[in-house]
């Protein structure tokens, strides 16, 4: 496979993903309490956690170079 049909297929997995985790963060989101040290600690993790879950795709997509 080329590296411009890997990169094709890793650029859709990622929008897919990062589409599906926002859906999942505002659902999450609503069960946050209403209190500002919570309400960090969740959307600094959340802001964060996302990098980890592509990291294998951007692997991937980079192999064969």
């Amino acid at each position: 496979m080329s590296l411009r049909v890997r990169k094709l297929i890793g650029l859709v997995g990622i929008l897919g993903f990062i589409l599906a985790y926002m859906r999942l963060m505002i659902l999450v989101a609503a069960h946050v309490p209403d209190h500002g040290p919570w309400q960090f600690a969740f959307y600094a993790l959340a802001g964060v956690s996302w990098g980890l879950p592509i990291l294998p795709l951007i692997s991937w997509m980079n192999r064969g170079r």
